[in-house]
C-alpha cells in the first residue's frame, strides 16, 4: 500500500512540475533573446 501512495505522490509532483514548465515558456516574444546562428559579417 505504501508503494501505491508513493507512486501517486510522485506522479502528482511530476505533473505539477510539467505544468509550471509549460507556463514558464509563455510570455512576450520580444523579451526573448534572438539567437543568431549565421551572420554575413566577415
Amino acid at each position: 500500500m505504501d508503494s501505491t501512495s508513493e507512486f501517486v505522490q510522485k506522479f502528482n509532483d511530476t505533473q505539477e512540475k510539467q505544468r509550471k514548465n509549460a507556463q514558464k515558456g509563455k510570455g512576450k516574444p520580444s523579451a526573448k533573446l534572438s539567437n543568431v546562428q549565421h551572420t554575413n559579417n566577415p
